[in-house]
């Protein structure tokens, strides 16, 4: 990978464990990641945000 790109881990805003991983920009997205997955534990669609 680049040197900007960063591999961020996601974290249930619920129940707050690690569901998925991805890669982000840390140039062009300097604030935290918040997305809309599903998680498997909550059995819903829950927002999950960028933790280290």
């Amino acid at each position: 990978m680049g040197d900007n790109t960063l591999i961020v881990a996601l974290a249930c805003s619920d129940c707050k464990r690690r569901n998925y991983s991805t890669t982000k920009n840390k140039q062009t997205h300097k604030e935290k990641l918040e997305l809309k997955k599903y998680c498997r534990w909550c059995k819903t669609h829950t927002f999950h945000k960028e933790t280290k």
